[in-house]
This record gives structure tokens, C-alpha cells and sequence, in this order.
């Protein structure tokens, strides 16, 4: 397909630097850019959650999102960054629950994670723009026929934007591709396939982008199972959508570095 061809192009020539940048929004996204953020649990999560991404890692029992952490481990190793032997060898996270994580903390191996962290926070950037670029045959496969040419489209017109660079590659970190069938409440997924589902082909791109993503996570809340109370979040996850109309600073592109940062939202897949 032409157009996927034209897109994969525009995903491979994002600039080092400019990735990094959008790496480090994504970071004061997830955990206001601190280094405790780099290793976190979220009450009420199964999963500990890594990196500037937040990238998600599973004990041994998997759940229904997608593990990305072992995908960030394995692209650091193709650069030829050491990874700590325990590391390179653990089948699933160590620390089978919150409890046992937070009374890690100060542990050997917790400090060789967040250091190994720390040093390479600008390969996980561009681990984050592949991420981005992996998006674009899984949507040209799971789209629906009839809406697929618009759904590629909207990508493209997204990514021209001022701030779409930023915003799709946050969104994906955010809430995923959204085309795992395990990633669904009632039938209905929340990730970048969806939002772009729902844009209109007029009006202003990042406008239509950020409406269409609230209404996503609006129907995800709707649709959620009761017990995990998913009200509470969406304020800050509608805050942090709000941070892609912003338009100065990134370096590549006039993105969204110099603008006051928001609040981290909270963590829910």
C-alpha cells in the first residue's frame, strides 16, 4: 500500500533528538521525570511499571495488557548496552506483587535497574519512536476494510501537525495500539486505533485527535468493570491528552518542551 509505504518512511526519519525530547515528555508524563519514577507500582496494579515509558512487567502470572518492559530490555541488548546478568535471565519480574516491590527498593538489584534506567534514557526514547513505527502495519492489518484509507490518513494527518509526533507517540506509550483483543472492555478497545477510528476527515488535526481520544477513554471508563473504579483517572488522563495542542520547544520540531508541564496522570492500561 502506497500510503502505509509514504507513513513507514515518515516514522523511520524522526531525529535523534527530537525523540529524545518527546522521550522526556513522555517521561514527565509518567512520573514528573524523577528517577523514583523510573521504577514504580501502582497501587492496585499486577505489574511493575519501568522507564520513562513506564513500560509494564509481569511476575510470572501475565495479565490482560501488553508486557512491553521485556521489549526495552531486548532493544537495549541490540545496541550493545550490558544488562545485569539477573536481568538478562529473569523469566518475569522478580517481585511477585506491590508489597515485596516497595520493600525492594533500596535492594542490589533495584539499584542496578534504576541506574541501568537512569543511563539510557535516550535509547528508550527511540525504543518509544519504534514503538511508533510498529503501529503502522498493525493498523493497516486490524483497521476494518471499509474505514482503513481513513484511518491511515488521519495518522498521516496527525503526524504532520505541529505537536502530532509527540502526541501519537505518547498515545501509543499511553494506552497502546488498540488492536490487542485482550485489550477490550465490553468488545470496545481505548488505544491509537480507535482515536483515530473516531476523527473526523475536517477540521483542525490535533483538535480532532484530542476529541477523539477523550471520547475513547470516556467509553473505556463507561465500560470498565466497576471494581476498578476508572472514574478517578480519567481527569488526569484528559490532562494529559490536553498536552498535545501545545506548540513550542521540542528540538526537530516546534513541540512541547518549554510549555509548564502538567501533572504525571496516573498509570492505568
Amino acid at each position: 500500500m502506497i500510503l502505509l509505504t509514504a507513513l513507514s518512511i515518515f516514522a523511520a526519519s524522526i531525529p535523534p533528538d527530537t525523540a529524545l525530547d518527546i522521550g522526556i515528555r513522555v517521561w514527565q508524563n509518567e512520573c514528573a521525570a524523577t528517577l523514583d519514577g523510573l521504577t514504580s507500582w501502582n497501587k492496585g496494579e499486577e505489574f511493575a511499571s519501568l522507564g520513562i515509558g513506564h513500560f509494564i512487567w509481569y511476575p510470572s502470572k501475565k495479565g490482560p495488557y501488553n508486557e512491553t518492559f521485556p521489549s526495552l530490555l531486548a532493544f537495549l541488548k541490540s545496541k550493545d548496552i550490558q544488562i545485569p546478568l539477573w536481568l538478562e535471565e529473569a523469566k518475569g519480574c522478580p517481585w511477585k506483587n506491590r508489597d515485596e516491590f516497595m520493600r525492594a527498593k533500596s535492594c542490589k538489584k533495584m539499584q542496578q535497574l534504576r541506574t541501568l534506567l537512569k543511563n539510557t534514557l535516550s535509547l528508550q526514547a527511540e525504543f518509544l519512536a519504534d514503538r511508533l513505527e510498529n503501529a503502522l502495519p498493525m493498523l493497516e492489518k486490524e483497521a476494518p476494510q471499509e474505514r482503513k484509507e481513513a484511518i491511515l490518513a488521519n495518522y498521516r494527518r496527525v503526524f504532520e501537525a505541529a505537536t502530532g509526533l509527540y502526541a501519537l507517540l505518547d498515545y501509543v506509550n499511553f494506552k497502546g495500539y488498540g488492536t490487542d483483543s485482550k485489550e477490550r472492555y465490553a468488545g470496545v478497545g481505548w488505544g491509537l486505533l480507535q482515536v483515530l477510528d473516531g476523527m473526523q476527515s475536517v477540521g483542525e488535526p490535533m483538535e480532532e485527535f484530542i476529541r477523539s481520544a477523550k471520547e475513547v477513554l470516556l467509553k473505556r471508563v463507561e465500560n470498565a468493570p466497576a471494581e476498578r473504579n476508572e472514574q478517578q483517572y480519567l481527569a488526569g488522563w484528559f490532562n494529559r491528552i490536553e498536552t498535545y495542542k501545545l506548540k513550542e520547544g521540542l528540538k526537530g520540531r516546534p513541540l512541547c518542551k518549554s510549555s509548564p508541564s502538567p501533572s504525571p496522570s496516573k498509570k492505568v492500561r
